[in-house]
């Protein structure tokens, strides 16, 4: 079934990367293949065993601003997290029609922002693979505040530094507990994403209408019916 946004109530449209606009692959292959056979490596163990170790400590992480801070897993690791992603930039790839759902939002005059819990030296890797910064009046990385986009605080220092009206704004993202904390801060029009990694098929989106389509959108946007 199409999605039926109100577009003419919607001034601002706030959007995710990863796993939004880019491919999650890039990033769960890092995380959960390439850096545990590195840390295997660089400790003399077993990839199983470092799974075992890793384990806990990502899950301790999880959805804080440490989880996507580069420099905290550098020290924490010993490993160089940021050449480790160099070594498998090229499978940094744009969703499909991402580009042109972009390309309609900037014609129709929407004011767009990129918001995204990377370390600004991931998102500087990204935009060198992907030309992304064009489309977009500002990017923002929640390392710019100091709270992750799941912590209530970054939502009041985005408003402070990039005024918008949450009841006429659309938020897109692949996280359901950062679509929660959106809600929770009163954006009135969310979305989740189907599939952010191509590799691993469509998910539950529980409570969120979901994007399975980027040129859906493109065409609601447009005003075209196909």
């Amino acid at each position: 079934m199409p999605i039926a946004l109100p577009w003419s109530d919607i001034d601002t449209v706030l959007l995710d990367m990863d796993g939004t606009l880019l491919d999650l692959h890039f990033d769960n292959h890092f995380w959960l293949d390439h850096l545990p056979q590195r840390y295997a490596e660089r400790h003399g163990i077993s990839r199983a065993m470092a799974e075992l170790e890793l384990g806990p400590l990502f899950h301790a992480h999880a959805g804080k601003l440490t989880w996507y801070c580069l420099d905290f897993w550098t020290k924490e690791l010993d490993l160089p997290i940021r050449e480790m992603k160099r070594e498998i930039a090229d499978l940094i790839a744009l969703r499909p029609d991402a580009d042109r759902f972009l390309a309609a939002l900037r014609q129709s005059g929407k004011r767009v922002a990129l918001i995204t819990n990377a370390h600004r030296d991931s998102l500087s890797l990204k935009l060198e693979r992907i030309e992304l910064a064009p489309w977009f009046d500002r990017l923002i990385s929640s390392h710019d505040y100091g709270f992750p986009k799941e912590d209530a605080k970054f939502w009041y220092a985005l408003e402070r530094d990039f005024p918008f009206d949450p009841a006429r704004s659309l938020f897109i993202d692949d996280s359901l507990s950062v679509l929660r904390s959106a809600r929770r801060h009163g954006i009135a029009h969310l979305l989740a994403v189907r599939e952010p990694d191509s590799r691993r098929g469509a998910r539950d989106t529980e409570e969120f209408e979901a994007v399975d389509d980027w040129l859906a959108l493109v065409h609601a946007l447009e005003g075209r019916i196909d």
